[in-house]
């Protein structure tokens, strides 16, 4: 009975052995490749030039001496803000004083000179009338009188000579703003053979912002003037970023723009004003200056990292309503932080993959998730797109 049993059970197992053999085996569905999108925005965007440049003096102004002497004192903090009119230096005094008093009494004999030569003009005219006198005496007096007059102009100019040497003893700031370091200290002796240059003063309120601008960013600058009505000269509300990053608190205007293009480098050089109340901003600081150029109107916008580059060509994979891939090319436009404008290929409501580009290909279904709010998200800033304008 038990033998019986054995072969009944090794029956069995061979005969479920034979049937999963042969079984064919079950077909496994690919699963679908997850993929972030994110939604073509639309929305105005504001379309700027970035210049980059460095703050100068509205006026730089060097003060030198004009007079030669040895310096007494120095009357100024350097780096300190001075008022127009405010004593800077005192050169010594006495020796022009001394050239000022020679120089009064030369004046004053050349007075008591040309008053003698008048005297005897007077009196031998009527002389030379009766013929008490010869002709000739006469026109000596009067050839005397003519010297002497001329000695007393020169006495006169002297003089005033002299009263302007010894002002200029005083160094005086003639504008007010910020004083630089001196490069004289007291004791030196300054002006000999040349105007030593004591220090600078520079007018920092409003500041000059210099920039470099390329033909192509200045045609459009100018034209925003035009497009207003007004002249170029009108561009304002021009913003500045510091080297920290921070942005300054007062918007500039378009001052004065250089008569022709530098042929070396190929830019045309622009001022812009900034008021500088607080005297922030000093010459020579680096920074960015962004100017508005024009508003975009219902531009289409999307991440920076859904656009692929390839030989200067660009593209982005869109996602339809089956959640099925198609690529496209586009045409890029400005950057605005991490979103990136497309001008053509693009239309509102479209989605376009994120996250996950390297593993989809054309006409292939995905599996769309929603990208996170950071990808998609602005603060306005801007850079121009690669190919266009080079900022």
């Amino acid at each position: 009975m038990g033998s019986c049993s054995r072969r009944t059970t090794f029956a069995a197992v061979a005969i479920a052995a034979t049937t999963v053999a042969c079984e064919k085996p079950a077909e496994v569905k690919p699963s679908e490749p997850e993929v972030y999108v994110a939604d073509v925005v639309q929305k105005d965007v504001p379309v700027y030039v970035d210049l980059v440049g460095e703050t100068a003096g509205f006026q730089d102004v060097e003060i030198r001496a004009r007079v030669e002497g040895f310096l007494q004192s120095v009357n100024f903090q350097e780096g300190a803000f001075v008022r127009a009119g405010q004593p800077l230096y005192e050169i010594d005094r006495k020796p022009l004083e001394a050239t000022l008093a020679g120089a009064k009494a030369d004046a004053v004999t050349a007075g008591a000179v040309l008053n003698k030569a008048d005297n005897d003009v007077a009196r031998y005219t009527p002389l030379a009338a009766k013929q008490a006198v010869s002709q000739e005496e006469l026109d000596n007096a009067r050839a005397s009188q003519d010297a002497a007059r001329s000695r007393v102009e020169a006495a006169k100019a002297a003089v005033e000579k002299a009263s302007l040497d010894l002002g200029y003893t005083r160094v005086m700031s003639p504008i007010s703003g910020l004083v630089g370091i001196t490069e004289v200290k007291a004791g030196n002796l300054v002006g000999r053979g040349e105007n030593t240059l004591l220090t600078t003063v520079s007018q920092i309120d409003p500041i000059i912002f210099r920039v470099g601008v390329s033909e192509a960013d200045y045609l459009r600058v100018a034209r925003r003037g035009s497009a207003r009505g007004g002249k170029q000269s009108d561009v304002s509300g021009i913003q500045l970023t510091l080297a920290d990053g921070t942005v300054y608190p007062h918007t500039g205007r378009l001052g004065p723009v250089e008569r022709a293009v530098d042929p070396t480098t190929g830019t045309l050089g622009v001022q812009i004003m900034f008021p500088n109340p607080d005297l922030l901003l000093r010459p020579g600081q680096y920074g960015r200056a962004r100017i508005l150029l024009d508003t975009k109107k219902a531009a289409l916008l999307v991440p920076q990292r859904a656009v692929q580059e390839l030989q200067n060509l660009y593209s982005v994979a869109v996602v339809d309503a089956d959640d099925k891939i198609s690529f496209r090319n586009v045409k890029v436009g400005e950057r605005q932080d991490s979103l990136w404008v497309i001008d053509e290929g693009l239309k509102p409501g479209e989605r376009v993959v994120v996250e996950g580009l390297q593993r989809v290909q054309e006409g292939i279904k995905v599996a769309a998730r929603s990208a996170p709010p950071e990808a998609t998200a602005t603060t306005g800033s801007q850079d121009a797109a690669p190919g266009r304008d080079g900022h």
